[in-house]
C-alpha cells in the first residue's frame, strides 16, 4: 500500500461561514467519490484557505461528516501572492491505497479549475 495526495480546490463568492463549510463538504465529498475511497483510508486532510476567507475554520465541515470523527484534519492561510486566485479552499488529502499516482482524480470546482486545468474535472459525478 502506498500513501497517495489528492489535490482539490474550490471557490466561494462571499466570506461567509455557511458558504465556506458548504463548499469544503461538497469539495471532500467530490474527491471522496471520484476516487472512491472513504474515510479509514484517508491518512490525513491539509485544509488552506486564501486569507480572505476567516469567517470559520473548514475543518467543521469535514469533522461535521458522518465517519470522519478520526480522521487527522489541519487549517492553514494560504501565502497571499500577489495575484492569487481570491476566496479559494485548498485541500490535500492523503490516502492510504493500492492505486498508482497517475490513478489519483484531483477534483478543482468553480473558479479553482484555472489552478490546474490539466487535472480538472468539471462536472461533478
Amino acid at each position: 500500500m502506498y500513501n497517495r495526495g489528492i489535490r482539490g480546490a474550490t471557490t466561494v463568492s462571499r466570506n461567509e461561514e455557511t458558504e465556506i463549510l458548504e463548499a469544503t463538504a461538497s469539495l471532500l465529498k467530490e474527491i471522496v467519490v471520484r476516487n472512491e475511497i472513504v474515510p479509514e483510508d484517508i491518512g490525513s486532510v491539509w485544509i488552506t484557505v486564501t486569507p480572505d476567507l476567516d469567517a470559520t475554520f473548514p475543518a467543521r465541515a469535514i469533522r461535521a461528516l458522518s465517519g470522519w470523527d478520526m480522521v487527522p484534519l489541519m487549517c492553514s492561510t494560504e501565502i497571499p501572492v500577489k495575484g492569487g486566485l481570491a476566496k479559494c479552499i485548498r485541500l490535500l488529502v492523503q490516502v492510504n491505497t493500492n492505486k498508482g499516482q497517475r490513478e489519483m482524480i484531483h477534483v478543482y470546482l468553480n473558479g479553482a479549475q484555472i489552478l490546474r486545468p490539466d487535472l480538472s474535472v468539471s462536472e461533478p459525478q
